[in-house]
């Protein structure tokens, strides 16, 4: 919650965060340095893991590799509401599919050059609805969150905080949704009053060796880290069930794959299930900060036909122990290995593993990898597979929390993270990431790096010595994170 003792500073942030204001760094001379962009040529480790592939080798005897590559069917599937072979889509979602948010450079990765979401509002997916004007069809693929409830007069309560999740789509109209009809959130005036903030996918590869950590090699790692003078002192979220680390999520919201599964099920796909058992009104329906409290209708209930939760079980699936979807996204996801590395190409022309080299240290050397640690420890011992235990994490992320300041700020609280905290985003597979930052504002490595400068925010000092370094040592520090 949002203390009044703050409502000053959460005001400025307010206003800051969407107009976008750059209180401290500007950005290198136009044309002195460029980000090598986005490398399209396929890596693979010298395991000859590829992106997208499995952490479990081919001959493993445990035969994890076929739930893995159950999870990896499931994670595609295009869901209906009804009468299909996939239902359960609605009454509100995001999108249709796991794959379609988690798309690229191979499927568990983030948002595809190509939104599928752009296609959805009046076509066959949402035919009622309209796109909401921030997806395009060459942007991010989004969800979208009003930082605060409104006032009768339509602007935002700066005392009354929402965060919840505005689901872009309805199933309204389509022909197996029945008589649901369901109004899409007023994207339009919360754009005119600036009180939208979007998240776009995180990318899943690696998250088993992260859900793998234990607590004490998080922690041991957090107090190495806390020994420096560039004004960074992290925290962890942690889960309110048993008080232990969380670590998924933009703001490590959520305790283990299964959770994150589950609610995005829920909350992306309308899909409701084990984890999360009930459809899922908008915050101002579900009696949130003062609003309706009058839930969905009865005529948006239990669409699919066959009572709750719609993932239940699945039976006919080549893998009958694991009886639901969630738990084979889990696994799926469990399972992903992390992204490799590899060479980078700039303007046609190969980089020298010297400037790579030359970055990996420039990148220590000024303070960014205090929070970009490139492993926080290695993992505990796995009852999976020997791939998942005593393994190190090369995820470049110390999995903590911290304050970014008014520029990234998205007042929107998860659990012990505020509203300019975010966990330390894992730089693995930066190399072929096409939308950056939360919120996927930038396509360029310049621009995001000098959005981490803003009063309140832990990393201004090391964009200061960024901005301090040669063009050709910026240069390299670019080469070495297009090699991650």
């Amino acid at each position: 919650m949002i203390r009044n003792s703050h409502r000053a500073s959460v005001f400025l942030s307010f206003c800051l965060l969407t107009t976008a204001v750059a209180v401290h760094a500007q950005s290198p001379r136009p044309g002195s340095v460029q980000d090598p962009g986005v490398q399209t040529t396929a890596r693979k480790t010298p395991a000859g893991v590829t992106t997208g592939g499995s952490l479990i080798p081919q001959n493993d005897p445990t035969g994890y590799l076929a739930f893995f590559t159950d999870g990896l069917s499931r994670f595609q599937e295009v869901e209906e509401v009804s009468n299909g072979s996939h239902n359960g889509l609605g009454p509100r979602f995001n999108s249709n599919s796991c794959s379609s948010c988690h798309a690229y450079p191979a499927v568990g990765g983030s948002g595809a050059p190509m939104n599928p979401q752009f296609a959805f509002g009046g076509g066959s997916v949402a035919p009622r609805d309209r796109t909401p004007s921030f997806i395009s069809a060459t942007g991010p693929t989004r969800e979208a969150r009003f930082p605060f409830f409104f006032k009768a007069n339509g602007t935002p309560n700066l005392s009354n905080p929402n965060g919840g999740v505005e689901t872009l789509f309805t199933v309204s109209g389509r022909s197996d949704a029945g008589s649901c009809s369901l109004r899409q959130p007023n994207f339009q005036q919360a754009l005119a009053v600036n009180n939208v903030i979007y998240r776009i996918p995180t990318p899943t590869f690696g998250l088993g060796l992260i859900e793998n950590l234990d607590d004490s090699t998080l922690l041991a790692n957090m107090r190495q880290n806390l020994s420096n003078n560039l004004g960074i002192s992290g925290s962890f979220n942690h889960n309110g069930n048993d008080g232990t680390i969380s670590r998924f999520g933009w703001k490590a919201q959520n305790k283990s794959l299964w959770i994150f599964a589950a609610e995005a099920y829920n909350v992306e796909m309308g899909i409701t299930n084990l984890g999360f058992p009930q459809d899922r009104p908008l915050p101002e329906e579900d009696g949130n900060g003062g609003g309706s409290g009058v839930g969905l209708s009865a005529s948006c209930l239990n669409l699919s036909g066959a009572g709750y939760p719609e993932d239940t079980q699945n039976p006919n699936s080549a893998n009958a122990a694991v009886l639901d979807d969630v738990s084979a996204f889990a696994n799926f996801m469990r399972f992903l290995a992390p992204p490799p590395t590899g060479p980078v190409v700039l303007n046609g022309a190969p980089v020298s593993q010297s400037s790579i080299q030359s970055g990996a240290q420039l990148f220590t050397s000024i303070g960014c990898a205090t929070c970009h640690n490139p492993s926080p420890g290695n993992t505990q011992a796995s009852s999976f597979s020997s791939a998942l235990g005593k393994q190190p994490v090369p995820a470049y992320s110390d999995i903590e929390i911290h304050h970014m300041g008014t520029r990234l700020a998205d007042n929107v609280s998860q659990g012990t993270a505020g509203g300019d905290q975010f966990r330390t985003a894992p730089l693995w597979g930066l190399g072929q990431r096409i939308f950056l930052l939360h919120d996927g504002r930038s396509t360029n490595l310049v621009s995001a790096i000098m959005a981490h400068a803003s009063n309140g925010s832990e990393a201004t000092q090391t964009v200061d010595n960024f901005e301090n370094l040669s063009t050709q040592q910026q240069q390299a520090l670019l080469n070495f994170l297009r090699s991650l």
